[in-house]
């Protein structure tokens, strides 16, 4: 059915080449199309059928959703869900403004409600599309039986740190939402508050379903968690984003970056002041959970600056595909250089390409 002609609807859009609140989508405005004819809607009904031919025997399904990612993707039945005016800009800290990338430079505050409103209401579609997905393994008699797993790859700023994206090392980019419901014979309704990783997943479904492991696995099982024979799981995680040759390490306590400020960036989200050199920062979680004040610089927490360049350097060589190929006698610095090097020549100096994505 078409949308009538008195409701606005998204316009084609171009990342970085039209302005950022065009492709942010602030003036929340839907796709062109009501929920049955949307692509979100298609893949549910897409694996609804294949559960349904498949329900006497095993089988894995992997539902992936391109919502709640900009521009926010939403249809028209939800485009007064949410109200702009009741979501408050997120402040910024006294060190924000010179690494907001450029290309945010120019929202207003309203722009920004918009977009953080248009974000919750492409979650809502996403949600409501899982709750369509969980309600017919229900009907076909699956639920007990079948493993689900809720996950994402990563978070997003929404206004944090004068930030829209995820390219960065705070925690609204690194933390990603983990829900799991398991088959009959789990114990379940547990709340797990330990550091885990996305390479952690592959390894935990493996073994609820009594699967042979992986011939290669980095990550760590959360079966010891979820049955409650721990509390702990590790001592800490390790993030990277190799287009700004960033690494992090996060602690219960502590938030390390580690960037070697070489790079000019070619992911769109450059800053003023793009290629800085080598620098570190260290925020105190417990007395800063907001990453406002950064630390590193601080005498005292020198010998913590060396533990976290440890643990990344040992990350890196003991996953790394290259780590064989390390020169030998570099100091840590260089050996950080060496492995946070992109190796994507997606973003080797062409700009980032995509289908609907233009040449930056």
């Amino acid at each position: 059915m078409p949308v009538p002609a008195g409701i606005r609807t998204k316009p084609d859009w171009k990342v970085f080449l039209d302005p950022s609140r065009v492709w942010l989508n602030a003036d929340k405005l839907p796709e062109p199309g009501y929920e049955r004819d949307l692509r979100a809607t298609f893949l549910v009904e897409q694996a609804i059928d294949f559960m349904r031919e498949r329900r006497e025997g095993p089988f894995a399904l992997w539902v992936s959703f391109s919502e709640p990612h900009a521009p926010y993707g939403f249809p028209v039945e939800d485009r007064d869900a949410f109200d702009p005016a009741d979501f408050p800009v997120p402040a910024l800290g006294p060190d924000d403004w010179p690494q907001v990338p450029l290309i945010f430079r120019g929202l207003s505050d309203e722009d920004r409600r918009g977009i953080i409103a248009t974000c919750y209401t492409s979650v809502q579609y996403v949600d409501r599309n899982v709750g369509r997905i969980l309600r017919a393994l229900k009907d076909l008699g699956l639920d007990e039986n079948t493993l689900v797993v809720y996950t994402a790859d990563h978070g997003a700023m929404l206004g944090s740190h004068g930030r829209f994206e995820k390219h960065c090392g705070y925690d609204q980019a690194m933390r990603t939402p983990l829900l799991m419901r398991f088959p009959r014979g789990w114990k379940g309704g547990r709340a797990v508050h330990a550091l885990t990783e996305s390479v952690d997943i592959p390894g935990t479904i493996l073994e609820v379903l009594n699967a042979p492991p992986l011939p290669v696995n980095h990550g760590r099982s959360l079966v010891p968690l979820l049955l409650g024979k721990t509390e702990t799981h590790r001592s800490h995680v390790f993030s990277e984003y190799l287009e700004n040759e960033e690494a992090y390490i996060r602690t219960d306590e502590w938030k390390f970056i580690y960037c070697s400020g070489k790079r000019f960036r070619k992911d769109g989200y450059e800053t003023e002041n793009p290629t800085p050199g080598r620098y570190t920062r260290l925020f105190d979680l417990k007395r800063d959970p907001d990453e406002f004040h950064d630390v590193s610089q601080e005498p005292a927490h020198a010998p913590l600056i060396a533990e976290m360049k440890h643990h990344l350097l040992q990350r890196y060589l003991d996953t790394h595909p290259e780590a064989s190929s390390l020169p030998p006698g570099l100091p840590v610095e260089d050996q950080l250089d060496f492995f946070v090097r992109p190796r994507d020549s997606r973003f080797s100096g062409a700009g980032v390409l995509d289908v609907k994505y233009g040449v930056k």
